[in-house]
């Protein structure tokens, strides 16, 4: 809170409270109250003096200050000056003007109050108005009594219909019979209360005395007996009690009584109250007048001294809420001027000054609004790009920006994953700047150029190709299927996905295909040419001698055995072609692991072969036969890799996964060797047909691992272990099958399955 608006509220205070004392002292005189005035007049009096000493205090202190604004020269202080002069001369003389005539029109009117024809008519009129109201109550009575008669005469109870009948023959508000000691047992009319009210007991033993007693009630209200009353508000009525005669002569009859209530006419009763009122009031002013006159001429006297020490102060608090505006402007606009555009205070007024101010703050504002938006906008953008930026991290694509000029703007971890090469150290430069992307780079530039000057159908927007990209020497190359779109400002965007694993499968199908059709083609032909060349053999092998029959003898044993060869590579193409549905079952996976483990008796025993399975596993369905198969080729490629090794090694383990509620989630055979591991090119297609390290094999051991896999909805893994070393891992390699299809908890075990049953 600023200095001149603490001062402000000092004067308004000091004003308020003056004011608030003079009321009070002109509402004492309104009522008339001689004794009040009499006993606190003089502190009243005094009290009203000290406002006025304060407020003089007030006045002085503020001229004060003002006086020393004007001698350092603050702006707006010679304003105030002149505004404060000009409001205390229009305040002290009107004031001292109306303090005169209003003197002598006290002195002189005070006694022209009392007259003493006034005090007559108001006594005649107070006398009048009496009488007419105790006729009305004597006639209610009379009214009452003649009801209560003739309801004792019809010697029954009276019923409601019997009161509502009487109530409007009476034309009253309220008709109740009453017992003994004045509760209510019948009653009609009313203004809807539970029950009506009951009368004193001295009235009721005034009406046993007189069989029948009235009175007036209402009248002795002060806030009705008040000047000002209106007749809406008076609530004057007549009330009569009757004993209802009984002709039971019996010792338990008790007395019963009809009470009427008649409302009394409103004009009437204004009329009575407003004369007794004003017949008061004349007698206390009466007895007062010295004193009125005294307090009259005392609250004048106060009230000019208020008025006019008031409007000093009050020349001082205008006239600096005329320079306040001013003061607002030159400081709000140093405010903007250091670059704060916070809400200014406005001049609440609605003069030119008090506008300037508001449109001021409005201008205010929108320079406030206006930066708010550019912050939010530019808020908005930077969590659009990092919402943007996220996306593009957990895209499984690559994404790659280039600028107009061709240069990378903005690359993803899903390209460099893809890629396997550091492109974000390559920001600002050209994709062909990346080592081993040079031939890459021109094609997709060749490829967005084309886009652009002769589009394809159906490419107008952007265009979709698929590369082979070789990003290193030892590496297979990747299959990459790239889309590219025009950005505005020239820029440019490409995506692209890693389909290595796509084109495998399309290769594993073909080879499926062709496997197929070479078992189907080839195996006709074997068994005729074996034939053939043992019955030569048999035929001439007798009319043949020497070099001659150890020729026929050599060249028809080769003939069988490369045929035996090309059955076994026959047979082979039409398992892995045409490998039989699984038919899924329970199964203990630790009993087909120690089924197949029991013909590897002699690398258990050399300690070549090492289990280590886990104990309560929990079943799984799948196929005994296919899945001995698997084992069996895991177990044979363990072997062989580790076979060059003194100290070689494999691994054979089983273990359940769990979910965090304890239930088995899947069930997991893991083969380990310590040998060369997998080279990085055939990692990548080690599940395709015809692809192996081993000099001897034709490369579908995995191939149908993956395929029986996929046919129990198992998932197959292959990793190296250890620190890598050239093509190879110097730790070894595992290949993990994780099976999520287990059995239900009240599945039957499995059929038994003989010992020496093995898949070929």
């Amino acid at each position: 809170m600023t200095r001149a608006t603490r001062w402000a509220w000092i004067v308004a205070l000091v004003a308020v409270t003056g004011g608030g004392l003079v009321l009070a002292f002109l509402l004492a005189l309104t009522t008339n109250n001689r004794v009040l005035f009499e006993r606190h007049y003089e502190w009243l009096f005094w009290l009203n003096v000290a406002v006025a000493s304060l407020l003089a205090l007030v006045v002085g202190i503020a001229a004060a200050r003002l006086f020393l604004r004007v001698r350092r020269g603050k702006f707006g202080s010679r304003l105030l000056f002149k505004l404060a002069g000009i409001f205390a001369l229009v305040g002290v003389l009107p004031g001292l003007v109306i303090y005169t005539v209003s003197y002598q029109f006290v002195s002189r009117s005070i006694e022209s109050w009392f007259d003493v024809r006034v005090e007559g008519a108001l006594e005649a009129g107070l006398n009048l108005g009496r009488g007419t109201l105790e006729a009305a109550s004597n006639d209610l009575a009379r009214r009452t009594r003649s009801a209560a008669e003739r309801l004792g005469e019809s010697g029954t109870t009276p019923s409601t219909l019997a009161l509502l009948r009487l109530r409007e023959q009476l034309s009253a508000e309220e008709v109740a019979v009453l017992g003994a000691n004045g509760q209510v047992t019948l009653r009609v009319g009313g203004d809807g209360a539970l029950a009506a009210e009951r009368p004193p007991a001295t009235l009721l033993r005034q009406a046993r005395l007189d069989r029948v007693i009235a009175r007036l009630e209402g009248l002795d209200d002060e806030a009705q007996a008040s000047p000002g009353a209106h007749a809406a508000t008076v609530r004057a009525r007549a009330r009569a009690i009757a004993v209802i005669p009984t002709s039971d002569l019996s010792l338990g009859s008790t007395d019963r009584f009809l009470m009427v209530t008649q409302p009394l006419p409103a004009a009437l009763t204004t009329n009575a109250l407003s004369v007794q009122s004003a017949y008061r009031e004349y007698q206390q002013r009466a007895l007062a007048r010295d004193g009125l006159r005294r307090m009259y001429i005392g609250t004048l006297t106060l009230v000019l001294v208020l008025a006019v020490f008031g409007a000093v102060a009050l020349a001082i608090v205008l006239g600096n809420q005329l320079a306040r505006p001013l003061l607002l402007l030159a400081e709000g606009v140093r405010q903007v001027a250091r670059g704060d555009l916070t809400r200014k205070q406005v001049f609440a007024s609605r003069d030119e000054l008090g506008g300037l101010t508001r449109s001021f703050a409005d201008m205010t504002d929108q320079l406030s609004e206006a930066r708010e938006v550019a912050e939010r906008s530019l808020a908005q953008l930077e969590r659009a790009r990092t919402r943007l930026q996220t996306i593009l991290d957990n895209l499984s694509a690559g994404v790659i920006v280039f600028d107009r000029d061709g240069r990378i703007e903005m690359v993803n971890p899903g390209a460099t994953r893809i890629l396997k090469l550091p492109l974000s150290a390559y920001v600002g430069r050209p994709l062909g700047d990346v080592p081993r992307l040079e031939a890459f780079a021109q094609a997709v530039g060749q490829r967005f150029e084309l886009q652009r000057s002769s589009p394809e159908a159906g490419e107008r927007d952007q265009w979709q190709d698929a590369f082979d990209l070789q990003t290193a020497p030892e590496r297979d190359s990747l299959a990459l299927l790239v889309r590219g779109a025009a950005l505005p400002q020239g820029a440019r965007l490409m995506v692209f996905d890693d389909i290595t694993e796509v084109v495998s499968a399309q290769r594993s199908a073909a080879w499926s295909e062709v496997a197929r059709r070479l078992a189907h083609e080839i195996k006709n032909p074997l068994t005729p040419i074996q034939l053939a060349a043992e019955r030569l053999q048999h035929k001439l092998e007798a009319k043949l001698e020497g070099a001659d029959q150890s020729m026929l003898v050599r060249s028809v044993a080769t003939i069988v055995a490369q045929v035996q060869a090309m059955k076994q590579l026959v047979n082979e193409f039409r398992d892995y072609a045409r490998l039989p549905a699984a038919k899924l079952e329970a199964l203990d996976l630790n009993a087909l692991v120690g089924e197949v483990l029991a013909l590897y008796a002699g690398s258990q025993d050399s300690g070549h072969l090492v289990t280590d399975c886990a104990s309560a596993l929990p079943r799984i369905m799948g196929d005994a036969t296919q899945l001995r198969q698997v084992i069996h080729n895991l177990v044979q490629n363990g072997l062989d890799a580790v076979a060059d090794r003194a100290d070689g090694r494999v691994l054979i383990t089983t273990e359940v996964a769990r979910t965090e509620q304890g239930e088995p989630r899947l069930v997991r055979l893991k083969v380990i060797d310590n040998g060369h591991g997998f080279a990085d090119k055939v990692l990548k297609r080690a599940f395709e047909p015809y692809v192996t390290t081993k000099a001897k094999g034709t490369g579908l051991g995995l191939a149908v691992v993956k395929k029986i896999a996929d046919e129990h909805g198992a998932r197959v893994r292959l990793a190296n272990l250890g620190e890598r070393s050239g093509e190879a891992g110097d730790g070894g390699a595992q290949v993990s099958l994780s099976f999520s299809k287990l059995a239900p908890v009240e599945s039957d075990p499995p059929a038994a399955v003989p010992a020496g049953e093995r898949a070929h």
